[in-house]
């Protein structure tokens, strides 16, 4: 009997460790699916998003506001990146987005610089003013070997 009782117990914790690993992932992953519904959608077109990848982090005022969640070329082969914001962030029309590299060597990100306008995008609305990635290789090359 006492047995029993002891492999219930045991299949109750390896159960309940099963969904927290579930959960975890869930919550940890590119993208929640229980946040799914706190977000909407942004877009901004780009010049050159060398090193930006889906899942990076779209930062306002230095804190973490939203993940980019697509990277494609648009038809006049610009970079179309769409980003989930949290609803309670409002971001006005004038704002500039900008590709911008955490440290020197690190992750890329998106930063968004609030502009003075009192209009607020909506979902699906499109940041018009944006900046580039800085592409450190051509940098580099440029001032080494003298060529552009």
């Amino acid at each position: 009997m006492k047995k029993i009782n002891f492999d219930a117990i045991v299949g109750l914790f390896v159960v309940a460790g099963f969904m927290a690993f579930v959960y975890m992932s869930l919550q940890l992953g590119e993208f929640s699916v229980f946040s799914m519904e706190k977000t909407y959608v942004l877009q901004a077109k780009f010049d050159n998003v060398s090193g930006l990848k889906r899942g990076a982090l779209v930062e306002l005022a230095g804190v973490n506001v939203g993940k980019v969640s697509n990277i494609a070329l648009d038809k006049n082969d610009r970079a179309l990146v769409q980003f989930q914001i949290n609803n309670g962030v409002k971001i006005t029309d004038d704002a500039v987005a900008s590709v911008k590299t955490q440290g020197i060597i690190g992750d890329k990100y998106i930063k968004i610089t609030e502009g003075g306008s009192e209009t607020l995008l909506a979902n699906g609305g499109m940041i018009s003013e944006t900046e580039s990635a800085v592409d450190l290789e051509g940098l580099v090359s440029k001032y080494i070997f003298g060529k552009v």
